[in-house]
C-alpha cells in the first residue's frame, strides 16, 4: 500500500500549517503532495525539514516565492505506478490522470468517476470556514481509501472521515 498526505492552501499560517505537517507525518505518510497557496518561505523549510519526499504546485498567492522546488501547473509525475496531476486552479479537471488534485476553492472534494479520482484537501489556514483540513491517500491494489481530516485550530484533536472506492482498471 502506498500512503500519500494531501494539503492545500495553507496561506501564512504557519502554526496551522506545521501541525497539519505533523499529523500527516503521524499517519505515516510516504509522500506529501501541497496544492499550492503555500504562501511563505518558511511554510516550504517546514515542507523540506519532515524528509518525506514531496511534490508543490505553485498558487495564486505564491508569486513573490522563487523556491526550485515549486512547480508549474498542471504537473503530472507518478508515485510507484500510479500517475498524478496536480494544479492548485481547478482549470484541468480532465480525466487524464489517475489522480487529479487540485486546491484554491477551499473546499474539501472527493470523487471518483470514470475511473479518476479527483481530490482536494480544502484548506489549511481555516480562512474560509473554522476548520484545517488535510486529507491522506491510501493506494491499494483494488481500492483507494481518502481519509479527509479536519480540526478546529484552537482544538487539537484531528476527526477522521474515511471514503473507499474500488479501483476501476
Amino acid at each position: 500500500m502506498t500512503r500519500i498526505g494531501i494539503l492545500s492552501d495553507s496561506h501564512t499560517k504557519r502554526e496551522l500549517h506545521q501541525k497539519a505537517l505533523r499529523y500527516l507525518v503521524s499517519k505515516e505518510v510516504e509522500y506529501i503532495i501541497h496544492a499550492g497557496d503555500i504562501c511563505t518561505q518558511s511554510n516550504i523549510d517546514d515542507l523540506k525539514a519532515i524528509q518525506k519526499p514531496f511534490v508543490l504546485v505553485r498558487g495564486n498567492n505564491d508569486r513573490a516565492l522563487h523556491d526550485s522546488v515549486i512547480q508549474q501547473e498542471p504537473y503530472y509525475f507518478k508515485i510507484k505506478e500510479h500517475t498524478f496531476k496536480l494544479m492548485h486552479l481547478p482549470y484541468y479537471l480532465t480525466p487524464d490522470s489517475d489522480i487529479v488534485i487540485y486546491g484554491h476553492t477551499h473546499q474539501h472534494t472527493i470523487e471518483y468517476k470514470g475511473g479518476t479520482l479527483f481530490l482536494n484537501s480544502g484548506e489549511v489556514c481555516a480562512r474560509e470556514k473554522d476548520l484545517s483540513e488535510v486529507m491522506v491517500l491510501e493506494i491499494a491494489y483494488e481500492e483507494y481509501r481518502v481519509i479527509r481530516a479536519y480540526r478546529k485550530p484552537t482544538l487539537s484533536i484531528w476527526i477522521e472521515e474515511t471514503h473507499k472506492f474500488d479501483r476501476v482498471y
